[in-house]
């Protein structure tokens, strides 16, 4: 059985606002931001720039460290995304 890897990414849309998402396949889910086919939010944004990525051990902890991201302000976000954690 494949082992499946779960992220959750912060990028930076053209607009200079910052999108949070899940997915089990981070290149994927930028390439489908960037074509217009993910997030609604993100579609008139485009391009859209990874700037952050955290992977978790399972789906529901992802899920769990997405939705603390997204009550975060834009400052902490900002202070998150200083602190690291992007690879790509």
């Amino acid at each position: 059985m494949e082992d499946v890897r779960h992220y959750v990414y912060i990028v930076q849309c053209c607009d200079g606002t910052l999108y949070t998402g899940y997915t089990t396949d981070i290149e994927r889910r930028i390439d489908e931001h960037n074509k217009g086919t993910g997030a609604r939010y993100t579609r008139s944004r485009t391009p859209v720039r990874l700037v952050y990525v955290e992977e978790s051990s399972s789906k529901g902890a992802a899920l769990a460290r997405e939705y603390a991201i997204k009550k975060l302000s834009r400052l902490e976000k900002v202070k998150l995304v200083k602190r690291g954690g992007c690879t790509g």
